[in-house]
């Protein structure tokens, strides 16, 4: 199934969902046998993707270095106060093998979850971790040539960055800002065995599905990964990491997006190395300088549309704060329709629309009972359906500009662009007021065909519609009245 230019991603904890479904049945459920109730309610209309994040069969040695960390175990309780040793289930991100756990299927299971996915229109996503594996995965005493080597000095030296196995010293893996992480083993970009492994379990991967998100992808660029490892690894390889790797699974599936985690502003660098979708942490973060993050917002929306096309916009996932535990609802609800406007992939996370304010650790198979919130979950579908049944982001994008009043400068509280339409589609205008005052301005308007005309101007979120003069728009631009945290999804026809 092909993916559309600007895919909508829906990411569900796998493990936390099965046991919420479980426990409705009353038995065990796995991805095999799901009704399809189940399925229809992971794939809300205007959703291209769902993110089964955390499929991978987990390490019981990661699992026992977590049982033994006070501060992790600590933190376990403070998500979940009701916690047992039983929801204790390893983390997805301690990677034993590239085999789909059994609890929640094996292969067969996660074989049918694409089937029923494809279904309904939705295609599957799933994650690879290039950086590290867990301390029991095979390659470990099989392969120890693809990992960072020590040691015996190390080790005595340093035993919290440094394990010992078969007969090797091997690095914890770790990023060049953090100490070590001592459940996982750092596999080493630079080694040619271990990009050719990557590249062959990659392709063993995008069998199963149609995308895979790349963990802290930056990690593996040769800059980074000599900061982090130094003389320890040689020097850097004549060719990048990504490249290789992803040049060879583009002969096998060209079709494949890839989808990279990414920090510290390599956004850019990771486009170029061949990813078709990085995450935008720094549009992330601007959205949540509160009171007033227009001026940030916009200034990071002045970038080239080729760049701002393959980013991924999100405002939370499995590694960031519940959103409602950040923003009042009002400010979610009006950033939340920035990220489904803008150029680029739109990434939800399961929860969200509901109002959860606990980010469940992702060691555990249980999050804790919230009341939901029902209305603002309607809310979000309704708000996704539309942007998607009127073809919102259809045509060129454009960010626009608010002009204001000598006595009124407002107007720098909101953010506007345009889509252009295609295809049959209508032009469409956005306008965000992001900021808990009342906003007026005019916002410029880019199509110099409108002169002339009287046109029809609808919001496909509210249902209002209203009459505008085409010479106005042409000229000083649209009057724009918004309330605090208030926007515009208008068709123009």
């Amino acid at each position: 199934m092909s993916w559309p230019d600007r895919p909508v991603v829906y990411e569900v904890n796998t493990a936390v969902w099965l046991g919420e479904v479980s426990l409705r049945a009353g038995h065990p459920v796995s991805l095999g046998d799901l009704a399809p109730k189940e399925w229809d309610a992971v794939c809300p209309a205007g959703v291209d993707a769902v993110w089964l994040m955390g499929v991978w069969e987990r390490s019981p040695a990661g699992i026992a270095v977590a049982r033994a960390d006070e501060g992790l175990m600590a933190s376990f309780r403070d998500a979940q106060p009701d916690f047992t040793d039983a929801d204790l289930i390893g983390s997805p991100y301690c990677v034993r093998r590239y085999v789909v756990d059994d609890r929640f299927g094996g292969p067969a299971g996660l074989a049918t979850a694409r089937r029923e996915l494809a279904e309904r229109g939705c295609r599957l996503l799933l994650d690879y971790v290039p950086n590290h594996l867990a301390p029991d995965s095979p390659w470990v005493t099989e392969h120890p040539e693809r990992f960072v080597r020590g040691s015996e000095a190390d080790l005595a030296a340093d035993p919290a960055s440094w394990m010992e196995a078969g007969g090797a010293v091997l690095a914890h893996g770790r990023d060049p800002y953090f100490p070590a992480w001592p459940d996982v083993v750092q596999l080493d970009a630079f080694a040619p065995e271990l990009r050719a492994a990557t590249a062959a379990t990659l392709g063993e991967i995008a069998d199963q599905c149609d995308g895979i998100r790349c963990d802290m992808a930056m990690l593996m660029i040769n800059a980074v990964f000599s900061r982090t490892w130094g003389g320890r690894v040689g020097s850097p390889p004549a060719g990048e990491f990504w490249p290789e790797v992803i040049g060879t699974l583009r002969t096998r599936h060209p079709e494949t997006v890839l989808v990279a985690e990414a920090y510290w502003d390599m956004e850019w660098e990771l486009q170029q190395q061949g990813f078709d979708f990085c995450y935008d942490k720094r549009l992330y973060d601007r959205m949540l300088e509160l009171p007033a993050p227009a001026d940030l917002v916009r200034d990071h929306l002045r970038a080239g549309v080729d760049y701002q096309s393959r980013l991924l916009r999100f405002l939370e996932n499995h590694d960031e704060p519940r959103i409602a535990s950040k923003v009042p609802r009002a400010v979610e609800q009006a950033e939340a329709v920035a990220v489904a406007t803008l150029p680029g992939a739109a990434l939800w996370h399961e929860g969200q629309f509901e109002g959860r304010t606990v980010r469940p650790p992702v060691f555990l198979a249980r999050r804790p009972a919230e009341e939901l919130d029902q209305e603002l979950a309607t809310w979000y579908r309704r708000m996704i359906q539309a942007v998607a049944a009127d073809r919102v982001r259809t045509g060129d994008w454009r960010l626009l500009e608010a002009t204001g009043w000598a006595d009124n400068a407002s107007c720098r509280s909101l953010v506007a662009w345009s889509w252009a339409g295609a295809d049959g589609a209508a032009p469409h205008l956005v306008v965000v007021n992001l900021s808990a005052g009342a906003a007026q301005g005019r916002v410029t308007v880019p199509w110099p065909d409108l002169a002339g005309r009287r046109l029809h101007l609808k919001d496909v979120l509210s249902g209002t519609e209203f009459d505008r003069d085409g010479d106005e728009l042409a000229g000083p631009g649209l009057y724009v009245s918004l309330e605090a945290w208030q926007y515009h999804v208008l068709s123009v026809g």
